[in-house]
């Protein structure tokens, strides 16, 4: 039942304290239109709970390096259209405002020594009235306008209350780690690849800065425990954006790059889909503990957690098993986490004597509907790849009887489907229909080949898609082939908009906040001008023709199937005039199409929108398959 939406709970951020005695973790709550968070602090041996944050929305937690203070943000006690967020320092449940910043507050960390606390917040005003812009992009998806500021790493001394500005430049911060008084960072290092980063260590005493790395795209920093080397995740760009993202190490004064992780052809991002993700979940990101550094793995549909000896490059897996890790924490060889299945909900577990879960937020609502587990399936391509799939039948299935099914497309195309619960496949499921899913070329979870599809989108991918779809049907004879609808959202939506222009085996169609135009895209959106000429090749002047023959807009004579475009207003990853582009030409051709703009909300708006919005955009869809398929 859509309703059922309201009563997930969802768990994120777990964290073990210093002295690896308790674990911290928050609850998201749907709350109306809102999403409430508390903040739970727990026994790591025992569960029971210690102490609690409910007041306020607490995010971003980080315990302090001693004792029982918990950094987080929150914004509390601001108005509502004051822009910003503020830090805050509680100890057990009392808690202190140290900071209200207009810029934001992310990646909030304590030092070493917990005399300070880093963050990194924007700096720069907009003009309400008149934007005079001269650079791009001039917004990002999930932010906004962003033309007029740059993302600076900042120290604030939690005594006196004095922020100093860390960084310099106008080129935004990706990501920091802090070690007694040394300060690893990586900022853009390239306007029109943004991407590309610049390792920079800074000494907070001395003030000096040294560029010890260039060229690599990275997304984390860890710090040795001596500090003699620095940890980060990232790629060397060879692939592109198809480049798996690995754990490598550097001296902290610079020198040769050693790629610990690349051996096992698979990337540590957190690809999978799972759409009842907290929206304050964090990163799933390696850690140094001791004399090993854990990090995940994407491997096929599973994201695991493993560790390697950064001296010698052994690899020993640590959790694997039928399910996803979502997040994780390590402190002297134990680690907390969370996971979920196709099936199960998110729940905290912990790795230390044993194995054992520790929460089970939602065992009211699992013990009261049914989610249907996955039936895993894999066929052989003409070239000779292995593509794996998978089938969630419909509630109550009886095998006498047909039904139809809905082709779900990830987006990415880099991401994949994972053994993690999908609320809009188990939508399908409980309303009669099998969903089936594919890892198609261009999936993470596999090899750099497999996954990288640059130049070549609508080729094998389609294939891929095509081919899956039939080995289904051979497969399952129960489905119905005269009844099979097709969806997709980003790269899915552009999959869907390619595969209707194509072919007609599907009966209806729902493209969701996807692209249809790639010179469009290369304009509009906040990635389109570094995306799109790796993606599809060169520029729309160097490469004209390739930039139409790969639009599916081209072929939109050729459309039989109904479709509806589903898109919401915010979204300047692939921005609305992509759907709005589509729907007008079908609708000029006189062709069966209807478009539903959301007026609110960014390219995950499924998952991340008001309530109501949510709600209302499955029944749309719904009732769109329904009168198409039944």
């Amino acid at each position: 039942m859509i309703e059922d939406l309201e009563d997930l709970k969802m768990i994120a951020r777990p964290t073990i304290s210093p002295d690896a005695s308790k674990i911290l973790y928050l609850v998201t709550t749907p709350d109306g239109e809102e999403y409430t968070t508390e903040l739970m602090v727990i026994d790591r041996m025992t569960g029971e709970k210690l102490w609690n944050i409910e007041e306020g929305n607490p995010t971003n937690p980080d315990w302090a390096p001693y004792g029982d203070n918990i950094l987080y943000t929150d914004r509390q006690g601001m108005e509502k259209d004051e822009k910003g967020t503020s830090l805050w320092v509680a100890e057990k449940n009392t808690s202190k405002l140290v900071g209200k910043f207009n810029g934001g507050a992310s990646q909030p960390k304590w030092s070493s020594d917990g005399e300070y606390i880093y963050f990194v917040s924007g700096v720069g005003e907009d003009d309400p009235d008149v934007k005079i812009i001269d650079k791009i992009p001039i917004w990002f998806n999930g932010e906004g306008w962003t033309y007029y500021r740059t993302k600076h790493l900042h120290r604030l001394e939690v005594a006196s209350g004095e922020v100093s500005v860390i960084s310099e430049g106008d080129m935004n911060v990706q990501c920091y780690a802090e070690h007694e008084g040394k300060v690893a960072y990586c900022q853009s290092a390239n306007p029109l690849r943004p991407g590309e980063s610049d390792l920079i260590v800074y000494d907070i005493e001395s003030e000096e800065r040294d560029r010890i790395l260039s060229g690599y795209m990275i997304q984390s920093l860890q710090w040795s425990p001596d500090g003699n080397e620095i940890a980060f995740t990232g790629s060397d760009g060879s692939r592109g954006y198809a480049t798996h993202v690995t754990v490598h190490k550097i001296a902290v004064d610079g020198g040769p790059v050693t790629n610990l992780t690349g051996k096992l052809d698979r990337g540590s991002s957190r690809r999978h889909y799972h759409d009842i993700r907290s929206m304050y979940a964090g990163g799933c990101e390696p850690i140094w503990d001791g004399d090993f550094i854990y990090f995940p793995v994407s491997n096929s549909n599973r994201h695991e957690l493993h560790k390697v000896d950064p001296d010698n490059g052994n690899i020993t897996p640590v959790l694997i098993g039928q399910y996803s890790i979502e997040e994780y924490s390590v402190k002297d060889g134990f680690v907390a986490y969370t996971r979920v299945n196709t099936d199960k909900t998110p729940e905290l577990w912990v790795l230390d004597t044993s194995e054992r879960q520790l929460t089970n937020i939602n065992k009211k609502l699992i013990d009261e509907i049914k989610l249907q587990q996955a039936e895993n399936f894999s066929f052989k391509q003409k070239d000779g790849a292995i593509v794996e799939g998978w089938i969630l039948k419909p509630v109550n299935w009886k095998k006498d009887e047909s039904y139809p099914a809905v082709l779900d497309i990830h987006g990415g195309p880099k991401s994949k489907f994972g053994d993690s619960l999908m609320f809009e496949h188990q939508l399908y499921a409980s309303n009669g229909y099998a969903v089936i899913y594919l890892n198609i070329r261009g999936s993470g979870g596999y090899s750099q080949e497999f996954g990288d599809i640059r130049g070549e989108w609508g080729i094998w991918d389609y294939e891929d898609l095509i081919a899956g779809v039939k080995k289904a049907l051979e497969l399952y004879p129960w489905l119905d082939k005269e009844r099979l609808g097709i969806t997709g959202l980003s790269y899915g939506g552009f999959m869907t908009n390619w595969v209707i222009t194509h072919n007609d085996m599907f009966r209806t169609a729902i493209s969701q906040n996807s692209i249809s135009s790639w010179t469009a895209f290369f304009g509009t959106s906040d990635i389109g001008f570094h995306f799109t000429p790796e993606q599809v090749g060169g520029n729309p002047w160097s490469n004209l023709n390739t930039y139409v023959d790969k639009s599916p807009i081209t072929y939109a004579n050729m459309v039989d199937t109904p479709v509806l475009f589903v898109h919401s207003w915010n979204d300047y990853r692939c921005w609305i005039d992509q759907s709005i582009e589509f729907y007008t030409a079908l609708k000029y051709l006189g062709k069966e199409t209807q478009l539903a703009m959301f007026m609110e909300g960014p390219h995950t708006f499924r998952s991340v929108a008001r309530m109501s919005l949510r709600k209302r955009r499955y029944r749309l869809m719904l009732d769109w398959f329904d009168k198409y398929l039944k």
